[in-house]
């Protein structure tokens, strides 16, 4: 009889992990509380040991194929100038744009398109946990032998079986909005980015010619809950009286049906399994975008669970290795730049100018091989097992 296993999320963590599990002899059920799959979303880079997860599946063709035509970084001043920036090419395609850019959407299209043996659950969430039975907000009841939560850094399974969010999710002292908007000043593939003391704004390309995606950031003490309405208003009040395009993103920003505004933070747990829960991906160890390393970290989490998961007849057995192989792995992954938050948010036109400053000096010819070096070991650290029965190439019925 087949082992069984439910994840909660069909984002990134969730349905990679359905694959690797489905190699291993599982029949997953993927349950997901958007009413279908989500397209769009901002974008994501694969770097290091997760970019080798998705060789191993197969996926990097398509990958490749779907990924943004970028140039690289650049920031920029009120007039739009650049004044330093940071080529794909120039940290052999591990800067702070790396060689592999894709949009969340379509990484996860492929994905789930790589795992048509498992069930997806749209428009349903998990309730309830009791040991193997787990109840849907559907009153669906189900027994299965592995729960795991892929379900972000506002993990509902995370709630039920570790506790309220407020214990694990650790604000860095910032909060960004996201939303697309139309391209305010023909990226030409680059990632500009404007900073005035304590706030930034941000736009990259999407996949869409004559589409931007657009981030609006700024240091802030932890907010409460707000409504949609009194998020957008907020935003506009923090950014109001920047330079640059801002103004124009402001108000594309006031319509955008994809604006979401939440804290910068970071996931951290001394553990993440609990009795037959798991947790993978963001839900147990989101590094914060300010590492570049989350779709890394989720990718390789669940290759990491499925190959201990058919590796130990037991399942605490293999819990506990899948805690032993990633611990050194999430603990790098979730160091973050010099300056923390403040790296990205400098209070200062002084420290402005220091950072700028900076990244010239990293692309430098001088400094270049070291400067790589030092991105790409982060997303690499890790000894990434090959797991007999997932790298063979033979797949279950």
């Amino acid at each position: 009889m087949k082992r069984t296993a439910l994840v909660s999320g069909a984002g990134i963590a969730g349905p990679a992990l359905a694959y690797w599990l489905h190699r291993q002899g599982f029949a997953v059920t993927v349950v997901e509380a958007a009413p279908g799959p989500r397209p769009g979303g901002q974008t994501v880079d694969l770097r290091g040991a997760g970019r080798t997860v998705i060789e191993r599946m197969g996926l990097l063709p398509a990958v490749r194929a779907a990924c943004l035509d970028q140039e690289g970084i650049a920031y920029v001043d009120a007039a739009g100038r650049h004044r330093a920036e940071m080529r794909v090419e120039d940290l052999g395609g591990d800067g702070i744009v790396s060689e592999f850019e894709i949009l969340r959407g379509d990484l996860a299209r492929i994905l789930l398109e790589a795992t048509p043996e498992a069930e997806y659950l749209y428009g349903r969430t998990v309730t309830a946990l009791d040991d193997r039975l787990v109840t849907l907000s559907d009153g669906q009841r189900r027994e299965v032998d592995v729960i795991v939560g892929a379900d972000g850094p506002h993990s509902g399974i995370r709630r039920l079986a570790f506790g309220p969010e407020e214990r694990f999710v650790h604000p860095l002292g910032g909060y960004t909005a996201w939303f697309t908007a139309p391209d305010p000043v023909g990226l030409a593939g680059w990632y500009a980015m404007y900073n005035e003391p304590g706030r930034v704004a941000s736009i990259r390309p999407d996949s869409t010619p004559g589409q931007a995606k657009a981030g609006l950031s700024f240091l802030s003490d932890p907010l409460p809950r707000l409504t949609q309405e009194a998020a957008r208003e907020l935003v506009a009040q923090k950014m109001a009286g920047m330079g640059w395009v801002v103004p124009r993103l402001v108000e594309s920003m006031r319509t955008a049906p994809d604006f979401l505004l939440d804290l910068v933070g970071q996931v951290r747990m001394d553990g993440w399994t609990s009795g037959r829960v798991a947790l993978v991906g963001d839900a147990g160890y989101g590094p914060s975008p300010l590492t570049g390393l989350g779709t890394s970290l989720a990718l390789v989490g669940a290759y990491v669970l499925a190959g201990e998961l058919g590796a130990h007849g037991d399942v605490a057995d293999a819990f506990a290795a899948y805690e032993r192989r990633m611990r050194p792995y999430v603990t790098l992954g979730q160091t973050l730049p010099p300056g923390g938050i403040t790296g990205y948010l400098p209070r200062t036109d002084a420290a402005i100018r220091n950072r700028m400053w900076t990244m010239r000096l990293m692309v430098s010819r001088p400094l270049r091989g070291l400067s790589r070096r030092l991105f790409f070991s982060r997303a690499e650290t890790i000894d990434l097992p090959e797991y007999p029965e997932l790298v063979s190439g033979n797949r279950p019925g």
